[in-house]
């Protein structure tokens, strides 16, 4: 069985983190660094729509996390607070200065958890669609758990993966084309086993570790960014009755100093459909005071 290189828009480069490779890709050369968190069954290929343009701007760095992409697949808890401790410890070991935090997703919830453990390491955090605002009874998560086994994921069909896909966007944009295949295509990568286990066990890691509680302890100023058409936050099943509106007013009635958008009908990877608007309102927000 051959290994299985993901194809991405940027050359990436590695460093070793905790006796893990990472790798990560890094453009552009501005004074202030974008730091981007990619989420669940994702990789740093996530941001490639945003760094086209936001690379004129600024220093862009997008890593792949743990399990995920072309970095190590230790055997470890995918936890947020793992995580984050493997970002604080990659913004040491690249000396990254000026840090804006930028995490969707599953990334939004690790960050959030950075950004209260370690609040020197970052100058601002902006969360794209972030997992953790919304909150699950016990029964809820424990379902949720019970579902995700490392079989079922291994066992997703071809057909399987682009209805997964689709349910992350509003209208499926032309370029996820390239996303897809690569999703299918890591089935015969030598790493798939354990790529599989980092799945299933970020998803534990997220339930286990919430950060609801976390979110008024975040000293920084906050971008918080929704697709108005996410068909992932909230949860359809385990909160039938939540709206997005509901989990951005989570964000403005917790978060100390936070700006709550909603980019029109765009769904839960908001950053790749509609990435002209994130990246304005991404600028915007970097650049005031």
């Amino acid at each position: 069985m051959k290994e299985i290189i993901s194809q991405y828009d940027f050359k990436s480069h590695a460093v070793l983190i905790d006796s893990s490779e990472i790798s990560y890709i890094k453009e552009g050369i501005g004074e202030k660094t974008l730091l981007f968190v990619h989420g669940l069954s994702s990789n740093s290929d996530a941001w490639s729509e945003n760094i086209k343009d936001l690379k004129e701007h600024y220093t862009c760095v997008a890593l792949d996390l743990p399990g995920y992409g072309r970095s190590s697949k230790p055997e470890v808890d995918y936890t947020p607070t793992y995580f984050a401790e493997i970002l604080h410890k990659f913004i040491a070991e690249l000396e990254l200065k000026n840090v804006v935090l930028v995490g969707h997703s599953m990334g939004g919830q690790a960050s959030i958890k950075l950004a209260t453990s370690y609040a020197t390491d970052i100058e601002k955090l902006i969360l794209i669609a972030p997992a953790g605002l919304e909150q699950f009874s016990e029964a809820g998560a424990n379902m949720l758990k019970s579902f995700f086994t490392v079989d079922m994921v291994k066992n997703t069909t071809d057909e399987q993966i682009e209805k997964n896909y689709a349910l992350n966007f509003y209208q499926l944009p032309e370029e996820t084309s390239r996303m897809i295949a690569d999703r299918k295509q890591i089935k015969f990568a030598t790493d798939f086993d354990a790529h599989c286990t980092a799945i299933v066990n970020s998803i534990s890691g997220m339930l286990n570790d919430p950060v609801y509680a976390d979110l008024e302890s975040i000293t920084k100023k906050t971008l918080v960014v929704f697709g108005n058409k996410d068909m992932l936050i909230p949860n359809r099943y385990l909160n039938p009755t939540l709206t997005i509106e509901d989990v951005g007013e989570i964000a403005s009635q917790k978060i100390k100093e936070v700006k709550v958008a909603y980019v029109e009908d765009a769904g839960h990877f908001v950053q790749f459909e509609k990435p002209i608007e994130v990246n304005q309102l991404i600028q915007q927000f970097v650049d005031a005071n």
